[in-house]
């Protein structure tokens, strides 16, 4: 097996050395870490997740894919506004459908199924990515083609992405 040597200098030699220290310390001392996890060991009743959380937090924490979803349409929002004012089709429909489409990439970001199938997550986040920019995108004659256009498009980014990222 070869090495490969790196000279690094300055503050990036300092910051991966203590990095590499942080880590080989943890490694090192078990004991240490399983005196400092010791005593967070919850009884009866309490759930780990709503302890000392109260309101919306405590719901969220309570509720994952709604969290999913709201982050999601809040992100796709944005994304929408941007491609509708760019596109001169609308601001506010734009974020709309924009919503609509991040609360489902969200829902997918958190599906069980899916992240036991990572390629074809992606694949699946880069359709409906291509899907929502396309219909914020064009409106009137030739909408559905070219929405149809920028989804298949959109599943060819994600399952290119995909492969790069989760094939060794």
């Amino acid at each position: 097996m070869k090495v490969a040597k790196i000279r690094l200098t300055g503050k990036i030699s300092v910051a991966l050395a203590t990095v590499v220290l942080g880590c080989s310390s943890m490694v090192s001392a078990p004991e240490a870490f399983a005196q400092y996890n010791s005593g967070k060991n919850l009884q009866g009743s309490a759930s780990r997740n709503t302890a000392g959380l109260t309101g919306t937090k405590k719901f969220f924490a309570e509720h994952p894919k709604v969290k999913s979803a709201t982050v999601g349409a809040g992100v796709g929002a944005g994304v929408g506004a941007v491609t509708g004012l760019v596109t001169r089709k609308g601001v506010l429909r734009g974020s709309a459908l924009g919503a609509s489409t991040g609360a489902g990439v969200g829902l997918l970001q958190s599906s069980e199924t899916m992240k036991r199938h990572p390629i074809m997550k992606d694949m699946a986040q880069g359709t409906l990515v291509g899907a929502g920019i396309g219909l914020a995108a064009h409106r009137g004659h030739g909408a559905g083609k070219k929405t149809t256009q920028a989804a298949i498009a959109g599943a060819a980014v994600g399952l290119g992405a995909g492969l790069l990222k989760n094939l060794q």
